[in-house]
């Protein structure tokens, strides 16, 4: 079915241009893959952004082609050697399971952590969420297909990519193989044709996890697990590959080159798209640094998952994200806000044209809340609980933490008419009526904030909901 809302244009990293998004793979069909967690630890506020992006344009997609006509798919990495060093650290820690099940125990745990932290942001699960350990034999198969094409040779036990073999490498990232080898780790190892060459294959000694293939007993290589999979559920062709912008390079370079290499009758990714990286109070986020935290950390401090997300979505997926404690607060205040003026209203048919507007131009979320503000402003709440609805927020499951004990849904309610009453009264010059409005809303404890952008609201200290009752 062909969509009906505005073109859907988006930033491909491989042209360096906004694309239009044409399916024709599939007309009306939209194939979409991200790059998903490798599971050997809490996911970090780094990890939950191409999450919580992705989320995003996966309900855009739904809502302009229909959720039947989108498969997104989201893999999780559980076969890794970080995995199988941290299972390593855990038997030197005492426990003393052979090493092959503390590896299923960790991912199985890490597996369950990472759907609790991301559902807690509002995250939907992905079409389908393929595991790299159940895909083993299609890897296998690939990297065959890859030695008899001249794309790969086997050394001693491992199998490499030729990089030489496919002239494209570089294309996605703009960079020359000289300049790639001059800024990149390269592993020089005595069983590689050329330093830029990577491993497809490698052998699993007999404590690590590893499956049999033509090159010996062994387990994949970390870039091989994604071109299968992505082609095993999308196929050879599809629309949307996804990811943070640290996987351009080595990960997806390399994806690029196996997938067009062994089924050279795809095209692979039609658009690419990276999100930029996360800082912490303006600075990289590191544990050296003491700004190092995962989801869970914020969670269990108190912030609400859903402020989390509306702080992510505050600034454009392709700008580096600044994560603050002011930024967090000044969220939480426009989300109460908002879901006083929502609640126990039923959302609007459909999300206003200017948030599918915002989204459809490269997934513009700052955009999106702009025009969210616009539609609480004009007082338009059922336009307002869908529009924020189709970015996940306001939705009912994700309202909890708004709940207030000590505040019914019903006074905040009353404050946000009462806020809209006094504006009213200020454009038509009833200044008296309006300054008694102010202060009634003081003496009941409720602090306001005149700005440029309107007036904004919260709960201070002593608030007395029964004195609301006075304010009008």
């Amino acid at each position: 079915m062909a969509p009906t809302q505005p073109a859907i244009r988006l930033w491909n990293t491989r042209s360096r241009a906004k694309t239009a998004l044409e399916p024709t793979v599939q007309p009306g069909r939209v194939g979409m893959y991200l790059c998903g967690p490798t599971v050997y630890d809490r996911a970090h506020l780094g990890n939950a952004r191409p999450a919580v992006v992705f989320d995003v344009l996966a309900r855009l997609l739904r809502h302009v082609y229909r959720p039947a006509n989108v498969t997104y798919v989201r893999n999780i990495t559980d076969v890794d050697d970080k995995i199988i060093a941290r299972a390593q650290a855990l038997r030197e820690a005492g426990d003393g399971r052979p090493l092959e099940a503390v590896v299923g125990r960790l991912t199985a745990e890490t597996i369950g952590w990472y759907h609790q932290d991301m559902g807690a942001l509002g995250v939907l699960p992905p079409d389908a969420e393929p595991r790299a350990t159940d895909f083993v034999p299609k890897m296998v198969a690939m990297i065959a297909r890859l030695i008899d094409a001249g794309h790969a040779y086997a050394a001693e036990g491992h199998v490499l990519f030729s990089v030489a073999s496919y002239p494209g490498y570089g294309a996605l990232s703009g960079r020359s193989v000289e300049d790639m080898i001059a800024g990149a780790r390269v592993e020089v190892a005595p069983y590689k044709r050329d330093p830029m060459d990577f491993v497809l294959w490698k052998p699993s000694d007999a404590e690590q996890p590893g499956w049999d293939s033509p090159w010996g007993r062994g387990r994949p290589g970390w870039h091989i697990e994604c071109s299968a999979m992505s082609h095993a559920l999308l196929g050879p062709s599809f629309d949307i590959h996804g990811g943070g912008l640290d996987l351009m390079f080595p990960h997806h370079e390399n994806e690029i080159a196996q997938s067009r290499c062994a089924c050279p009758e795809g095209d692979f990714a039609r658009i690419w798209l990276h999100n930029e990286m996360l800082q912490v109070d303006g600075r990289k986020m590191s544990k050296s640094l003491g700004n190092f935290f995962t989801v869970r950390d914020l969670l269990d401090s108190g912030v609400p998952g859903e402020v989390i997300r509306f702080v992510f979505l505050s600034t454009h997926y392709r700008k580096p994200m600044d994560w603050t404690a002011e930024k967090a607060r000044e969220a939480e205040t426009v989300l109460r806000k908002w879901r006083a003026l929502t609640a126990g209203i039923e959302p609007a048919a459909s999300a206003a044209p200017a948030v599918i507007d915002a989204l459809s131009d490269d997934l513009n979320t700052a955009g999106a809340i702009a025009a969210l503000h616009g539609l609480a402003e004009a007082g338009d709440r059922a336009g307002l609980k869908a529009s924020a609805g189709l970015i996940g927020l306001l939705e009912d499951r994700m309202g909890a933490w708004a709940v207030d004990p000590a505040i019914d849904a019903g006074a905040d309610r009353r404050i946000a008419g009462l806020v809209a009453e006094r504006l009213r009264a200020r454009e038509a010059r009833d200044f008296a009526r309006a300054d008694a409005i102010r202060d009634r809303l003081a003496a009941a404890g409720v602090v306001l904030k005149d700005g440029p952008g309107g007036t904004e609201w919260e709960i201070g200290p002593g608030f007395d909901a029964a004195r609301l009752r006075d304010a009008g």
